[in-house]
């Protein structure tokens, strides 16, 4: 009989012992446990590059083709009604830079993308080279003057010079390219400039003479 009650004792202990909770449980309705739980969206490898490759929602442009008659020098391109000066350049958006340097605080280096995510004008002025010809013709771009701005010009600067891949190059005054009427184009037409006319970026001066309408531009030093 001693020994059944004994064994009785040790039952009701070790029964007792299981619904006891360990002092580090967390308790099973507790807003932890019961909370829903956060979902990452996942973007993938390619989805990256694409993001990437369009910043501020652009779409990617497609970069234009030579023509098959490359006109001679100020003759009429028959595609797009224009001119021709200059010896045209093939240049690799994937690798393009536009930089500004010389006298500015912020060396900039820009791509044909920041260039298109910037604040963005568009006009029908005449280009005029005197003597030769005149062209009129829908341009859109970023104002030169808010890229100027960026790169915080130093008080001592008093001209731009403005260069060419071709090896051409311009200068104004400063106060000449503060206007607020210039920009440097990429679209000609609602599209990508053609090739012969500065893909991917040139200068478009309402108020210059066309031989500061800098094509293929690569860079601008402030001095």
């Amino acid at each position: 009989m001693t020994r059944m009650i004994v064994i009785s004792l040790l039952l009701l202990v070790l029964l007792s012992a299981c619904g006891a909770q360990h002092p580090l449980a967390t308790p099973f309705n507790t807003p932890e446990a019961t909370s829903t739980p956060t979902i990452q969206a996942s973007v993938t490898p390619s989805e990256r590059r694409d993001i990437q490759a369009t910043p501020c929602g652009l779409k990617p442009v497609v970069a234009p083709t030579l023509p098959a008659v490359i006109p001679g020098y100020t003759d009429l391109d028959p595609v797009t009604g224009l001119h021709m000066t200059g010896k045209y350049q093939q240049i690799d958006l994937s690798t393009y830079r536009l930089k500004i340097m010389g006298k500015v605080e912020h060396l900039l280096s820009l791509s044909y993308d920041d260039l298109r995510c910037m604040p963005k004008i568009e006009s029908r002025p005449t280009l005029v080279c005197p003597g030769f010809f005149t062209d009129v013709a829908a341009w859109a771009g970023v104002p030169l003057k808010s890229i100027l701005e960026q790169a915080v010009v130093l008080p001592d600067a008093t001209d731009v010079r403005l260069n060419s891949a071709d090896g051409y190059s311009a200068t104004i005054t400063l106060r000449e390219a503060l206007s607020e009427e210039n920009y440097l184009a990429y679209e000609w037409e609602g599209e990508p400039l053609p090739i012969l006319h500065g893909f991917p970026v040139r200068a478009v001066f309402p108020h210059l003479q066309g031989n500061t309408w800098v094509k293929w531009l690569i860079s601008i030093e402030l001095y």
